[in-house]
């Protein structure tokens, strides 16, 4: 009995206007959190809860599921309710300069301190100037310099008086202080030397050694004298210096008592400022050449400053950062650098925060391609993961011929969660060949692609798109509309139980049909104007599809859709063109003959087929050989080929249409040309599901309407995929007509049935088939064969015997 084919309900599943209980979607509240993925709610909830280490996030999915905003949703849920992290600061490493040394704070409190830093020496630069230009510093510092001068002179006159009493008189000249000798208080000259003895000239010699002797201890005592002098004048500026500073650094150690490391550096800086009170003194720039200018850095002040890396004086509860551009330097931090006169400079103020910064005591949300994309991105943030903190490093470095110093600052401790949002092939791969990803990235959240269709995920599709509509500034949706949608949403993923999670394509769809209401300048969104957004999708998408049609029509693609033929039948493919899919008919053509050559697949001998194809093809040949090759052996020659395709052909799901056009090519009965097949079969004969099928009935639906339907035309598919059916209104409306047919089967059988009009006949205890079938004329013709064979065979044989023999 020739099975009926589907009824209208079947190939279409419409919304349940019972469980939309509105008229508009301002009657609906906006949903919150995440939509339809209870498995990956749960385990992004885990993930962000606990505390152990190495339990970092990656949230699987296909893009356009929602994922990283449903991600940034919870994570900020959550956030809320955390602690807000502390402030970090940078400052001057008096004892290592190259190293900055960090500072940590309560949140807000690093500002504060940087405020106070600066009052504390704008206090300075005015009250250090003054203390160093009052009247009891001035007296203190010439008494000084007066004893100094005083004691300098009696050294000098000392001198003096010795030369003097030894007939000699000190001279100061450009090189310095010389003795000449007098007699009779007159100097002597060149020539009165020369004038005088032997013994007179050695004797003023040895006079002339031990003053130059004593002029050298002399010397060597107003150096000492000059050296406590210096020391002296130092010992009342560093006291005047620290009688000015102390207070005001005492004051700041009473305010950040509670905070070790502050009053470590506060001591530094005191004991520096002391050291170097003329840091405070006016400078101005040296003109190094007319009309050029060398800066000369008042800041020595600079060191005195408080870089604020990250101030969470304003965020409430944890933070979280999504980086969008996760290049190295925005993910761990930066030192910037500042040119003066053709030379680059930096210091500690210029070192700037990365995303790990901003996030440090929270959540930071990266898109696993965009870190893989960048050098180096990958392997800074597991080195900050596995060693807690975060450093901040120049990666040209590594690169330069000769290295040039820079600041290497202290690294600061790191607490962040990462999440990290990809796809799941990025996932097996890192998890594959990444032995750090399986420690570091505990905690997998698979976002799927559908969700159930039940009453809950309808709602939940409203509640989206009255979300969408608000956040938008979209028109309301009435309740036929959003019904509309929902039945979209199953489309997209063609089961009639599911509603696709791709909400960027529900978005994207919303938008458009807002668009065409206001064209229609209506009020509301209605299902005309979905209609009208789905169809123009199409049509803007479909010009390959209707050019196909074209030669279809002309026969120039050779696809008959009415009459019979033997060993011919119609398959059908899918074509995908980017974000649009189209169903594709096929000639596909079965020669059968006497022979050995068995079956042969002509696109699998030239390899334009597929590994997926080959095995049914294969499959093919076993299911043959069960049903027709148990009682004799299959001797016969058969060739199968896709007419007018010239590229691979790929799957399994046209390995029962070859069966039926082999059935129909071995047996001589006709297959009828108005319907075509598609179902992947097995060993046994069952017909398995298949992917596409909407496309594929609606591809050929398009072709019989273009040729004209006779009531008569239809497709074959696997009954496992009656679920999977959201056809296209026209084409429900041409079933409802009984214009198109569509034919759900179980197994083969079923199929040859529908194709033939004559039964197929079920297998006998005696491994034969009831006569007048089909299998039973396919079983006698490859009888036939056979016996044909064999009586060839032995002719063949006899004719070699009766040859004479040489």
């Amino acid at each position: 009995m020739q099975k009926k084919s589907l009824p209208p309900e079947k190939v279409r599943v419409v919304c349940n206007l019972e469980w939309l209980p509105f008229n508009t979607t301002a009657e609906v509240p906006p949903i919150e959190g995440i939509i339809g993925q209870e498995r990956a709610a749960k385990a992004i909830e885990f993930g962000l809860q606990i505390e152990q280490d190495g339990y970092n996030i990656y949230v699987s999915g296909i893009p356009g599921s929602g994922r990283t905003t449903s991600v940034e949703v919870a994570v900020r849920e959550i956030a809320k309710k955390r602690p807000t992290p502390d402030d970090w600061c940078y400052v001057y490493n008096f004892k290592e300069p190259d190293s900055p040394e960090y500072l940590r704070f309560p949140p807000g409190k690093a500002e504060v301190f940087r405020k106070d830093m600066e009052t504390l020496v704008e206090e300075l630069k005015i009250d250090l100037p003054r203390a160093f230009e009052s009247k009891a510093y001035e007296e203190q510092k010439n008494s000084i310099i007066r004893k100094f001068q005083k004691r300098k002179e009696e050294i000098v006159s000392e001198i003096e008086e010795r030369a003097k009493n030894a007939s000699f008189a000190l001279k100061h000249t450009p090189s310095g202080f010389v003795f000449v000798p007098l007699v009779e208080g007159k100097p002597l000259t060149d020539e009165d030397m020369e004038k005088l003895t032997e013994e007179a000239r050695k004797e003023i010699k040895t006079k002339e050694e031990v003053l130059v002797s004593e002029l050298a201890e002399a010397f060597r005592e107003i150096r000492q004298a000059d050296r406590a002098t210096r020391e002296e004048l130092q010992k009342i500026e560093h006291e005047t210096t620290l009688f000015t500073v102390s207070p005001r650094i005492n004051e700041l150690k009473e305010k950040y008592a509670e905070f070790p490391d502050v009053i470590e550096y506060l001591e530094e800086v005191q004991k520096d400022i002391v050291e170097n009170p003329s840091n405070f003194e006016e400078k101005k720039d040296v003109e190094i050449l007319p009309g050029l200018k060398a800066p000369i850095r008042e800041n020595q002040l600079f060191k005195y400053q408080v870089n604020v890396l990250i101030d969470n004086s304003k965020t409430q509860g944890a933070p979280v950062v999504k980086e969008t551009q996760p290049t190295c330097y925005n993910l761990t931090g930066r030192i910037e650098y500042r040119p003066t006169l053709g030379a680059m400079f930096t210091d500690f103020t210029m070192i700037k925060p990365g995303a790990i910064h901003k996030a440090n005591g929270g959540y930071l949300i990266l898109n696993i391609l965009d870190v893989l994309r960048n050098y180096y991105a990958w392997d800074a943030l597991k080195r900050t993961i596995k060693n807690k903190d975060i450093r901040i490093e120049d990666i040209n470095e590594q690169f330069r011929i000769i290295n040039t110093p820079t600041l290497k600052p202290k690294p600061i401790p790191a607490n962040v969660k990462i999440i990290l949002i990809g796809s799941p092939l990025i996932y097996y791969l890192l998890y594959t060949y990444d032995e750090d990803f399986e420690k570091l990235f505990k905690v997998r959240a698979d976002f799927s692609s559908t969700m159930d269709r039940n009453i809950d995920g309808v709602r939940q599709y409203a509640e989206f798109i009255s979300r969408r509509v608000k956040e938008d500034g979209l028109k309301e949706f009435d309740r036929e509309a959003v019904a509309k949608v929902i039945e979209y949403g199953s489309r997209i993923v063609s089961d009639q139980k599911k509603l696709s999670t791709r909400f960027m394509e529900i978005s994207d769809l919303l938008k458009e049909a807002n668009y065409w209401t206001k064209v229609d300048s209506s009020e509301t969104v209605k299902q005309q104007h979905v209609q009208k957004a789905i169809e123009e999708k199409i049509y803007r998408s479909n010009l390959i599809e209707k050019r196909i049609e074209e030669l279809m029509k002309d026969g120039i693609i050779m696809v008959d859709t009415d009459g019979e033929a033997v060993g011919q039948v119609n398959g059908l493919s899918v074509i995908t063109l980017g974000d649009y899919q189209f169903g594709k008919p096929s000639r596909i053509t079965a020669t059968v003959s006497m022979g050995k050559g068995g079956l042969i697949h002509i696109d699998r001998e030239v390899k334009m087929a597929g590994t997926i194809h080959n095995k049914g093809f294969l499959i093919l040949k076993g299911l043959f050989a069960e049903k027709f090759g148990k009682n004799f052996p299959l001797s016969f020659s058969a060739t199968l080929c896709f007419e007018q395709v010239y590229e691979e052909i790929e799957g399994d799901s046209a390995s029962s249409t070859e069966y039926y056009g082999l059935i129909s090519g071995i047996s001589g009965i006709p297959l009828k040309q108005g319907i075509a097949v598609t179902g992947s079969i097995n060993q046994k004969g069952e017909v398995q599901a298949i992917g596409g099928v909407n496309e594929k009935i609606e591809g050929f639906y398009s072709i019989c309407k273009i040729k004209g339907l006779t009531g008569n035309q239809g497709v074959i598919i696997p009954e496992k995929n009656i679920t999977h059916l959201m056809l296209k209104e026209e084409v429900v409306e041409a079933i409802s007509q009984g214009k198109f047919h569509v034919w759900a089967v179980k197994d083969v059988d079923e199929g040859i049935e529908i194709l033939t009009g004559i039964p197929a006949g079920k297998i006998q205890k005696d491994g034969t088939y009831p006569e007048g079938t089909v299998n039973y004329i396919v079983s006698q013709k490859l009888m036939e064969f056979f016996r044909k064979a064999k009586e060839i065979e032995k002719k063949l044989k006899g004719s070699v015997e009766k040859r004479p023999r040489k």
